[in-house]
């Protein structure tokens, strides 16, 4: 094998090609091979005889050498043009193959290109897809609810958020799911912020369709239906309620009370720099007919048509039912979402100051010096700080049925020393429904609780509604009750006790469904009852008018 060390190849007789071989440090291959000839024909010459043959065989050896330098000469040549000739087609190669690298990276970055296209493409196709799963997303959460089943109801919550809350509706209903599905839409277009407020719909076993409400409402607040597995009664499911509530303020609010956009806002303000409140709106009672209801009696039916004299569409709508009431037994609507956003509904609407007009009015917004202030207690539509209801103490569970219970927990925060106000811009829409002749029952059922738990003179006077007289003579007749033990400590002893126990039996007989008669009735000439007739024929001349007024209403009965 004959080795080319200057062009980095090597010969390879066998098969007549050259192949690269990595060239190697040292003196040059060539130049040692030629040295050694050069060596060679040095003591070639010095051995030689100086003759004409000699010189003539070594004349023609040099001739021989000389050609074969030129043979290795052209050999050499040859390898080098053959290794050129490698060399440019290796850089043709090399060129080609960089020119296939540039148009490959070429390629690549138009395909880097066209892939980051597409992934633009995708991610932008992604962002639509995600603003529309955001929307989905925005959907499902507004329609998700969290399911919590108790032994006694099963509280289902939409929107569920935790934005921190500032104020809970409680709002207990039974069997009007009309009337409390437009309730719901009049509070979802409340000025307050949405995200602050939430409603507690306690349903207390209702028998209607009160249950599709949860699926079929789309509030903007945060929406708690509590239904209950068995009837449990008013206090019962607002306690519940309060126990649910988020909210440091509570609005108490009948599940078929029209709010106007204000309602929440006008509670809220008194509540913002004094904590020991009751802000009330019942006292400015309105009432409207959102629908005709099979059960309205005649006295509603009779209102109602002189109502709708006021709108020709709400008459045209009457007069469709008039016609066709006999084929239908359910509610007639009259009142649209839409008239609640226009407040055309109010042409169905009426004023009921039963309170006001009974004496409240003398006493301003704060009630200054009335001395029945708990009254304003009414559930259907006040609101109390949570604090003050844990101080006082919660709804009375053994009050079943209507009435009496709100008073009774409006009693116990006025001995509390919370402030009762009264503002009309509070106001709600009762909307208006069938009166069932057993709550008259409840009522003084309720009452007579009441009396029994707090059988002291300033709730026992309430008895006196029963003659139907005015709270101003009921707060006239407490006051010089409170006078009469003030000036004279010690006497009118027989009077005081025999008008006490004639103001509970008032409430004890009705309850028990007896004749309220012969309330304190004794022996014609008893001692006590000369005393007493006595003691009470001095309080005109000392001034206790009232006082005498009520005491002889009752006591001839």
């Amino acid at each position: 094998m004959i080795k080319i060390d200057s062009y980095k190849y090597y010969y390879n007789p066998e098969d007549g090609k050259y192949y690269i071989r990595k060239k190697k440090n040292g003196p040059h291959s060539l130049k040692k091979l030629k040295d050694k000839l050069n060596n060679s024909k040095d003591k070639k010459n010095k051995g030689n005889r100086s003759d004409d043959s000699t010189n003539k065989v070594n004349k023609s050896r040099n001739k021989a050498d000389t050609a074969n330098e030129t043979n290795k000469s052209y050999n050499k040549a040859d390898a080098v043009n053959e290794t050129n000739k490698s060399r440019d087609r290796a850089n043709t190669v090399n060129e080609m193959n960089q020119f296939h690298d540039r148009a490959d990276t070429v390629n690549e970055t138009n395909k880097s290109q066209d892939r980051a296209n597409t992934v633009n493409e995708i991610n932008q196709f992604h962002d639509r897809a995600d603003t529309v799963n955001e929307t989905n997303k925005l959907d499902e959460k507004m329609s998700k609810v969290d399911l919590t089943d108790h032994s006694l109801y099963r509280m289902s919550i939409k929107n569920n958020h935790k934005h921190p809350i500032k104020v809970s509706i409680i709002m207990p209903t039974y069997n009007k799911y009309h009337q409390t599905s437009l309730s719901l839409y009049g509070l979802s277009k409340q000025t307050f912020s949405h995200a602050e407020y939430e409603v507690i719909l306690v349903d207390d076993a209702s028998s209607d369709n009160t249950s599709d409400i949860l699926k079929e409402v789309d509030v903007p607040f945060k929406f708690k239906y509590i239904q209950m597995k068995q009837n449990k009664g008013r206090s019962s499911v607002r306690n519940i309620g309060i126990n649910h509530a988020e909210g440091d303020l509570l609005i108490f609010l009948d599940g078929e009370m029209l709010a106007p956009p204000a309602f929440i806002e006008n509670h809220y303000k008194h509540h913002m720099h004094e904590s020991n409140l009751v802000v009330t709106g019942a006292m400015h009672y309105e009432g409207v007919y959102t629908f005709i209801m099979p059960d309205y009696n005649e006295n509603q039916m009779a209102h109602l048509k002189e109502l709708v004299n006021n709108d020709a569409e709400y008459r045209r709508l009457y007069e469709n039912y008039e016609q066709t009431k006999q084929h239908s037994n359910g509610p007639c609507p009259l009142v649209t979402k839409e008239d609640i956003d226009t407040n055309r509904f109010q042409r169905l609407s009426f004023p009921n100051r039963y309170f006001l007009n009974s004496g409240l009015k003398h006493f301003g917004e704060r009630l200054e010096g009335f001395t029945l202030p708990y009254i304003a207690f009414l559930s259907g539509n006040v609101s109390v700080r949570k604090a003050n209801l844990k101080k006082s103490g919660l709804f009375d569970e053994t009050f079943i049925g209507y009435g009496a219970e709100d008073w009774e927990l409006g009693y116990r925060l006025y001995k509390n020393g919370v402030q009762f106000v009264l503002d009309p811009s509070t106001v709600a829409y009762h909307q208006e429904h069938g009166i069932s002749k057993r709550k008259v029952k409840e009522q003084w059922g309720n009452h007579y609780r009441f009396v029994n738990k707090h059988p002291h003179i300033d709730v026992l006077i309430l008895s006196l509604e029963w003659k139907e007289l005015p709270f101003m003579h009921m707060h006239k007749t407490l006051v010089e009750y409170n006078q009469l033990e003030e000036r004279f400590p010690g006497e009118y002893n027989e009077f005081k006790h025999a008008f006490r126990v004639m103001l509970f039996r008032i409430i004890e007989y009705l309850n028990n469904g007896q004749p309220v008669t012969k309330l304190y009735d004794l022996p014609g000439g008893s001692e006590e009852r000369i005393k007493i007739i006595q003691q009470f024929e001095t309080l005109r001349p000392r001034g206790f008018d009232y006082l005498a007024s009520s005491f002889e209403q009752i006591y001839y009965l």
